[in-house]
């Protein structure tokens, strides 16, 4: 093929491409009166160059953005002095989130013919899976949209699922596996988130460590299932003993345990700790090799009012050596660190 008329029917291609891509209603003027061609979403001959200019005013309104083609072959065709043709293998890439036509191979067939001095697009025809397009439709619009909207409500599902599932994760993380109360970690996170909130605000900050007396004997008499579940009782009722807004319950570890006491002044938190002692106590959990025949703890009580001087660590410093004076006071009772 001669390189002119080679480069002749290049640019009428391009410029086909360019201005259907483009949704440019000019490619309108560009058919021949003597028009045919197939569209893409029928297998009915059109024969009418009116019908014609119908449909592809359809196909822009329909998708009226900007689509891609992307060129995979082309082949060039010098048929006479006055009658050319291109055959073109592509991919569509339609301005909406899709995957069905942009990995489909389409191929297009266009011939043009010399009418009084201009090229004017004679016949085209389209071959691509548009099968599941609507009767109304150039492109399956409508197929796309359903399955946009499917694969959004799948996403919306899974997203909501792994949100679960982290939140399930950690709440597993801050949480201790015996007990169902608080871990130490989760402890250890709140007690530094509260103690900068009361510094913020200027309030007091108390906490409660407290440990099951004589445990080991416990253990050594009636087993460990036994003192797995002496540990589950306790930690329930501390839990329900200690539900005022901000309070924390926590298996600080082994046989000890701890509530942060927000807000509470001394003499709030020194109460709060008498009543959990006599809560336990009228549990009545028996314990035969102790004086008292039943299960009884010990507990340190400590206040501070949080500044920057200090470090969270130290209220459970004062609280672990007011909890080691009332192991020496003789155990069942309560002491305050200042």
């Amino acid at each position: 093929m001669h390189p002119e008329r080679q480069h002749l029917i290049r640019s009428l291609f391009d410029e086909y491409i360019d201005m259907y891509s483009s949704r440019d209603e000019r490619l309108l003027s560009r058919f021949s009166d003597n028009f045919s061609g197939y569209a893409g979403s029928s297998d009915i001959l059109v024969t009418n160059k009116k019908e014609w200019i119908r449909i592809t005013k359809q196909d822009f309104t329909q998708v009226p953005g900007k689509i891609r083609i992307e060129m995979l072959d082309l082949s060039l065709q010098d048929l006479s002095d006055d009658i050319v043709a291109v055959t073109a293998f592509f991919h569509i890439h339609l301005p909406v989130p899709e995957f069905l036509l942009s990995r489909e191979t389409a191929r297009l067939t266009l011939m043009f013919r010399r009418e009084d001095g201009d090229w004017k697009i004679t016949y085209s025809g389209i071959s691509i899976p548009y099968g599941l397009a609507k009767d109304n439709e150039i492109y399956p619009m409508t197929r796309l949209e359903e399955r946009n909207l499917e694969l959004e409500q799948i996403i919306a599902t899974r997203t909501a699922e792994l949100a679960e599932i982290n939140k399930n994760l950690e709440i597993l993380s801050n949480t201790d596996g015996l007990t169902g109360i608080a871990n130490r970690r989760h402890f250890d996170h709140m007690l530094k988130q509260e103690w900068n909130r009361c510094q913020r605000a200027n309030t007091p900050l108390s906490l409660i460590m407290l440990d099951i007396d004589h445990f080991k004997q416990f253990n050594d008499l009636y087993g460990h299932l036994a003192g797995d579940d002496c540990l589950k009782a306790l930690a329930y009722a501390l839990s329900q003993a200690g539900r005022r807004a901000g309070e924390l319950t926590a298996r600080y570890g082994g046989e000890e345990f701890v509530i942060l006491l927000p807000n509470m002044d001394k003499q709030a938190a020194q109460e709060t700790a008498e009543h959990i002692r006599q809560v336990i106590l009228s549990m009545a959990i028996p314990q035969e090799n102790a004086i008292s025949g039943i299960v009884t703890v010990s507990l340190g009580v400590a206040y501070l009012l949080p500044s920057s001087h200090q470090l969270p660590i130290e209220l459970v410093r004062q609280a672990d050596t007011a909890l080691y004076r009332a192991k020496l006071a003789g155990r069942n009772c309560m002491r305050f660190e200042a």
